[in-house]
């Protein structure tokens, strides 16, 4: 079974790549997430003593998560995809921001703990910002693909890589992350549009990767309202959740104002924000 999210209007790569980030996953029949183990060997550079990665699937297949177990309480784990497409280079050299440096200033000051999944095009255009990220204990990045490009067909419009050049697209990306200087890099990967079947798990099972989705979806993909995104997360987070949400100002300009609202009010009912790390370990 193929993960996929609600058809999109033709709004342009980028607006069908983003918006797909933003739909629901789950594992493909016989693939459910198994317990965590610690796991130190990894396709790159990892945090000290190893993250916790999940079991391999079912028939060898890349495990996947979604959410963390109930002995993780009150926590939750806000995400972020830096997208890029690797074919959007012309758009940023005119001006385009993929990068939303404001909406990572705001995470420190507030001292909200996150994973950025990371595309490793986006590190290559923002290397300076990969560093940073990627260099701050409050932060770790995980692979969100070189290219960007969809590990199934049918996936919002975006260009479609073959079963063959999976594995090396994201070896690719954790490369760029270490070109750029990044140390706290995790062994995890998010499906471009969250768009994943069993050949996609079974390509990148030698990668020892922990595929990661969500149970909260933000909404933030080219959102104009950002109390609408804020009230989506809110109704939606649950103990152990992991939200899904975009640090990208062209595609999703109100995530920042989105945050401003969420860290507090979940504050306030007692969660604890960790990364996705934090929240496999339980």
């Amino acid at each position: 079974m193929r993960t996929t999210v609600g058809a999109l209007g033709a709004l342009g790569l980028l607006v069908v790549a983003l918006s797909g980030c933003a739909g629901a996953g789950r594992a493909p029949a016989g693939t459910a997430p198994a317990t965590s183990s610690p796991h130190t060997a990894t396709p790159g550079p990892a945090v000290a003593k190893g993250p916790p990665t999940t079991a391999p699937g079912r028939d060898g297949l890349t495990p996947v998560f979604q959410r963390g177990a109930p002995a993780a309480g009150r926590t939750v784990a806000l995400t972020f995809d830096a997208d890029m497409t690797a074919d959007q280079g012309p758009r940023a050299a005119g001006g385009e921001r993929f990068d939303n440096p404001s909406l990572i200033a705001l995470l420190r000051r507030l001292e909200v703990p996150a994973t950025v999944f990371m595309t490793g095009r986006w590190a290559e255009e923002y290397p300076t910002q990969a560093k940073s990220i990627g260099t701050d204990p409050l932060f770790e990045i995980a692979n969100h693909s070189y290219s960007h490009y969809a590990f199934t067909a049918d996936c919002y419009g975006l260009p479609v890589i073959g079963k063959e050049r999976m594995a090396d697209d994201v070896r690719r990306a954790f490369a760029a992350f270490r070109t750029a200087g990044a140390r706290n890099v995790v062994p995890y990967f998010r499906f471009p549009g969250g768009c994943y079947d069993k050949e996609a798990l079974r390509a990148l099972a030698p990668e020892k990767v922990t595929a990661v989705q969500w149970d909260v979806v933000s909404g933030d993909a080219f959102a104009t309202d950002p109390d609408a995104v804020a009230d989506q997360v809110l109704a939606d987070v649950k103990p152990g959740s992991l939200v899904v949400m975009h640090c990208t100002r062209s595609a999703a300009p109100v995530t920042e104002e989105a945050v401003r609202r969420i860290v507090p009010e979940l504050r306030e009912r007692g969660y604890r924000f960790v990364r996705v790390s934090e929240l496999m370990a339980h």
